[in-house]
């Protein structure tokens, strides 16, 4: 993998996942926003991350947490407002961070002016004609057009009168009074989140519209939201029902589907990423743009950062490797070998707002915790692109949650039998020793409850201990910053014992033990390492950096 000592900052940078909501109180309601998110930007600079990544804070119903955008141009005044924005980003740029926020170009939310308008339309109107609108199967239209379920569960079809503003609202089924068969509209996710036609120019053009509006602004680059699914295969033909029964059954992620999922990775959509690279070169300051492509086939995913196309695409090999030497080896060769080909660097993923936390998926408790941290210094180690979920710097785990507190869409479409997304999404906790934890001032009023436990993990605690999760991340990120081995393209394999990983970054070497004995390192200078040495050994599920002698 080559990485030009010349390359462009998002090549090698460490950007920092920020989920609004749940990152900081500014304005004491119980929900974070952009005041929140200025105030706390001298810790993010301590931190040492080199960039941004907000998630939605535009104008939403929050059917799905901000993924239903009802205004791409505004601020929901839940976050504040557009000057809130401007002055959070003139104090990023004045400590050296970049600012990336999320683009949603899959759907809009079933509030925005367009869908609105659809709805009140008839049948092949030009209002129509920007949503995925198509006549029902059956003797009167009474079935989906195709097989398709939707993300969150269920069909991913939903059938309104084909007149009348009232039937669009999810729940209202059935044939308008005027006798007319009532049409159905495709929505991949929440039937309040209904998929854009990128086939219509109007889309497109739209979209060209919106980036520029925050270009303008002066964001550094975006992430591009489901960029793998905004191209549909002409017909929108049935899927294999073996495969439909598959994810039904949530036996697979929703996004990494073991046969050919039809709804994404079709290939029309790098069309639309080379509309979004002309976009962004047109700006001067390496703009730039992530994809959110969740694809099983690391050769598919790297023509996503063909040289004409995205800057970066999410690698989530790594959030769904087991913690095993053998699963971590074939993840790391796989992403770079495929995206060597064409010239790109990794961009390496943990976690994020949509995965459980890694603590979590390591086993949780101490055992969980120590394989997260190790992971860390992996992911840091490694050459191209980071990516850092807020809250992971302090080793949070997910959050079992009162039922009556959750809010994802998927609890209410599974019938309440997969608990989504809310236990990873629980506000960021940052002094005291109970809920909210310097997150507002009561805790009645946080959006999602804090656990009782978190004393211990808050940023001000943690701060305080040399041994820390996020005094840990603070001196790995530094390193990485200060030593060109680790920012540079070298990487070769190592020897290694059965369950331990050994590879060189040109003067750095990296261990990584996932045995379950201690395992020696090689003579040198430690530069860091997960979890104190015991008997100048690796202990299990911890990994070093060694500068050889």
């Amino acid at each position: 993998m080559t990485i030009a000592a010349d390359a462009p900052w998002w090549a090698t940078a460490v950007f920092y996942q920020v989920y609004p909501r749940s990152f900081a109180d500014g304005n004491d309601d119980g929900a974070g926003d952009l005041i929140g998110l200025r105030e706390k930007l001298p810790y993010l600079k301590q931190l040492g991350i080199d960039a941004l990544w907000l998630s939605p804070f535009y104008v939403s119903p929050l059917a799905d947490g901000g993924y239903d955008v009802a205004d791409p141009c505004d601020v929901d005044p839940m976050f504040g407002t557009l000057a809130d924005f401007d002055a959070m980003l003139t104090d990023a740029h004045a400590l050296g961070i970049k600012v990336t926020v999320d683009i949603v170009p899959n759907h809009f939310s079933d509030q925005h002016p367009w869908f609105q308008a659809a709805l009140a339309a008839l049948p092949g109107s030009p209002e129509r004609s920007r949503f995925i609108f198509r006549d029902g199967k059956g003797v009167n239209g009474d079935e989906p057009p195709n097989n398709w379920p939707a993300i969150f569960g269920g069909p991913a079809w939903h059938r309104v009168p084909s007149t009348g503003p009232s039937g669009g609202i999810p729940g209202n089924e059935g044939v308008a009074a005027g006798g007319d068969q009532g049409q159905w509209y495709l929505h991949i996710f929440a039937p309040e989140q209904p998929d854009l036609d990128w086939t219509n120019p109007e889309v497109p053009a739209e979209f060209g519209r919106i980036l520029r509006f925050w270009l303008d602004r002066g964001v550094d680059g975006f992430r591009i939201d489901v960029t793998h699914g905004i191209a549909k295969p002409a017909g929108l033909p049935d899927m294999d029902p073996a495969l439909v029964e598959q994810l039904n059954r949530h036996e697979h992620d929703s996004h990494m589907a073991a046969g050919k999922d039809l709804r994404f990775d079709n290939d029309g959509v790098h069309e639309y990423h080379r509309m979004f690279r002309r976009i962004l070169d047109s700006y001067p300051g390496d703009r730039m743009a992530v994809g959110e492509a969740w694809i099983p086939d690391p050769k598919r995913l790297a023509m996503y950062v063909r040289p004409d196309e995205l800057n970066l695409t999410f690698n989530f090999e790594l959030v769904d490797a087991k913690w095993d030497a053998g699963s971590y080896k074939e993840a790391i060769n796989d992403s770079m070998a495929a995206l060597a080909e064409v010239g790109a660097p990794c961009t390496w993923v943990l976690a994020n707002h949509d995965v459980d936390r890694t603590v979590t998926r390591y086993g949780g408790g101490e055992a969980g915790l120590a394989r997260a941290r190790a992971a860390a210094l992996v992911t840091l180690s490694l050459p191209g692109a980071v990516y850092v979920y807020n809250g992971d710097e302090l080793g949070l785990s997910n959050v079992e949650l009162p039922d009556e507190a959750l809010q994802d869409p998927t609890w209410a479409r599974s019938g309440h039998t997969d608990r989504g997304r809310d236990g990873e999404r629980v506000p960021m906790p940052w002094s005291g020793d109970k809920p909210p934890y310097g997150f507002g001032t009561d805790a009645a009023a946080t959006w999602l409850p804090q656990p009782d436990d978190w004393a211990s993990f808050t940023a001000e605690a943690e701060d305080r201990s040399p041994e820390s999760t996020l005094n840990l991340y603070r001196r790995a990120l530094a390193l990485r910053a200060s030593l060109p081995e680790l920012l540079g393209g070298g990487f070769e394999w190592g020897d290694s014992a059965v369950g331990v990983l050994v590879y060189r970054r040109d003067g750095v070497t990296v261990v990584m033990n996932a045995s379950p004995v201690a395992t020696p390192l090689p003579a040198g200078e430690l530069l860091i390492c997960s979890t104190p040495l015991v008997g100048g050994e690796l202990p299990t599920d911890a990994v070093a950096w060694v500068r050889p002698a």
